[in-house]
């Protein structure tokens, strides 16, 4: 382990410096700078509220806000936001760093540590939006915010392990990005975040329960929705899912770091 995380330890002014970098050059000719990260899921929330508005409230008599649908969304799209681009963004991280890799003599871990650091900067930025429209559709909770950190780290652990795995196989193979960018599209609509888990048939909830980040984005819709601490029974399956593919993704990564820069 030692040999792994002293290097990156070494190399922390190179990620940190990277990320400041990659956030400065996005937005370097934009007016509107950083409000572009949260302006994508706040339109697919109006598109999504606008139209199944009048279904889905009806089905949230709990929640004390005529805006029950919206804030429903926005609580379960927060962390999917979080968990689709570190994982979108590192199935190429490799290939798109082909030449930096060539060039310069650094740990190759790095590379998806900026990307998590990046991705931890737009979900802050989407966060504290998303408490802002909170307040104006009138529903603030503060209660049970302590377990978003929680939270956090499995959707990072989850994001991490998985990319990992396959960005390295997209290395050798690079059909695997194109089929996971596809995967993750279907993997939104298998997560309740449109959706109630509740309207899914009793006998197909098991199938439900397979995908981790189910569990994940009902614990925030627990914390941000209902103002309550979250389900720990539904967060074992993603922590195990998350500590197995970080462990597989940094065995096949051993494994195939001497040979990834000749491929690249």
């Amino acid at each position: 382990m030692k040999r792994v995380f002293l290097p990156l330890w070494a190399y922390r002014y190179f990620i940190l410096s990277s990320i400041k970098t990659e956030f400065r050059s996005r937005f370097a000719r934009s007016k509107l700078g950083g409000l572009w990260m949260v302006l994508h899921p706040l339109a697919l929330v109006l598109i999504y509220a606008l139209i199944l508005s009048q279904i889905m409230t009806a089905k949230l008599p709990e929640v004390a806000t005529q805006y029950a649908y919206p804030v429903y969304i926005l609580s379960g799209i927060v962390g999917w936001m979080l968990f689709s681009e570190i994982l979108g963004r590192s199935l190429t991280v490799f290939i798109d760093n082909g030449n930096l890799l060539k060039k310069m003599s650094f740990p190759k871990l790095a590379l998806p540590l900026i990307i998590i650091g990046s991705g931890l900067v737009n979900f802050l930025l989407l966060f504290i939006t998303m408490f802002v429209v909170f307040g104006f559709l009138g529903h603030l909770p503060f209660h049970m915010l302590h377990w978003i950190p929680l939270l956090v780290l499995i959707t990072l652990g989850l994001a991490a392990g998985i990319g990992l795995f396959f960005g390295v196989l997209n290395v050798f193979m690079r059909d695997i990005g194109q089929v996971m960018n596809i995967a993750l599209q279907f993997w939104f609509w298998l997560t309740p975040i449109v959706y109630m888990a509740s309207i899914v048939p009793e006998k197909h909830h098991w199938l439900l329960m397979l995908n981790p980040m189910t569990g994940v984005t009902m614990g925030f819709q627990h914390v941000l929705l209902y103002d309550k601490a979250p389900d720990a029974s539904l967060l074992v399956y993603p922590s195990v899912f998350a500590i197995v593919s970080l462990s597989l993704a940094m065995v096949i990564f051993k494994k195939a770091s001497e040979e990834m820069a000749d491929v690249l």
